[in-house]
């Protein structure tokens, strides 16, 4: 049985996690703050690995910037697991800090991008064509130690080699995807859910300008900066994005809030790049009412309090 701690206090309190590198949350992520404060709900900020934090006090630990995580991956999903009241829950955590999801969405009949995987230790040679291709470590953030290599180019192919031997050499598995060109002009639809009665309610989208200019070579800080401007969802794309939620393990009335990134695949249609259910960027900023809805959501996932 849990025991669940009741605020003295008789308002509720939530935690919104981060890292100490953003010891005051995203900018975007503090427009919560208000609105949740107009409701009687008490917010306050906590770094995951903090060891001083009482994650039991809180009626809800909500997930936001732990983009730190990446390289102690193992780490992070077992303070996971030890939260009570964690949005989104720890399993779906454990499933989704790992990109081989992707082969789990793809097998489940979700359109998404083309992926290949090498595992440490595997020999890796690039395919004999001459595209664009893209290649990750299956655990990442931020589109850290991420690159785009030209085949068709022989340094290029050097440089994709020696990328997937340094993830291998660190014990990480690697991810190897060809380059759809639509990102250069469509750019990426970043889909936002974000809980309602009846499970996760589409909220609103943005566009993703391209990121992924080259080779990697290393990325100064968290995150690469994005180019972010607001976009209005397709039917299509809404349609692809409920294939998606309805693939999550375990269902996906459990989530607080899910973003379904889309690329237009080689005939126009979208494709599922990544889902982000642990600690997705909601661009609350880009969308009239985002705020008060994620604020909402966050209620509604509060514990059943005792009169």
């Amino acid at each position: 049985m849990t025991h669940h701690h009741q605020s003295t206090r008789g308002e509720p309190r939530v935690a919104l996690v981060t890292c100490d590198r953003l010891a005051d949350l995203d900018p975007d992520d503090r427009l919560v703050l208000a609105p949740l404060a107009a409701h009687g709900v008490t917010a306050e900020v906590a770094v995951w690995d903090d060891p001083d934090v009482d994650w039991a006090t809180y009626d809800l630990v909500v997930l936001r910037s732990p983009w730190d995580y990446a390289l102690r991956r193992d780490e992070f999903v077992a303070w996971a697991e030890s939260v009570p009241q964690l949005a989104n829950p720890a399993d779906v955590v454990r499933w989704n800090t790992d990109k081989r999801y992707l082969g789990e969405l793809a097998a489940a009949g979700v359109p998404t991008v083309p992926t290949g995987w090498v595992e440490p230790g595997q020999d890796w040679m690039p395919p004999a064509d001459s595209g664009e291709y893209v290649i990750k470590p299956a655990v990442s953030a931020g589109s850290q130690d991420t690159g785009r290599y030209d085949l068709a180019d022989p340094e290029h192919r050097e440089l994709a080699v020696a990328h997937v031997r340094r993830l291998s050499a660190a014990g990480r598995v690697t991810m190897v995807q060809p380059y759809l060109s639509a990102v250069d002009t469509a750019g990426e639809t970043a889909l936002l859910f974000l809980a309602g009665p009846q499970g996760p309610a589409y909220s609103h989208a943005i566009r993703k300008g391209p990121m992924l200019d080259g080779p990697d070579l290393g990325v100064e800080g968290l995150y690469k900066p994005e180019e972010i401007t607001a976009r209005t969802a397709t039917p299509e794309q809404l349609a692809v994005a409920e294939k998606v939620l309805a693939a999550v393990p375990g269902g996906s009335q459990r989530l607080l809030y899910a973003r379904v990134d889309l690329i237009p695949g080689a005939d126009g249609t979208p494709v599922l790049v990544e889902l982000e259910l642990t600690e997705p960027s909601l661009f609350l900023g880009y969308a009239d009412g985002a705020p008060e809805r994620l604020a909402d959501a966050i209620r509604a996932h509060l514990p059943h309090r005792a009169p």
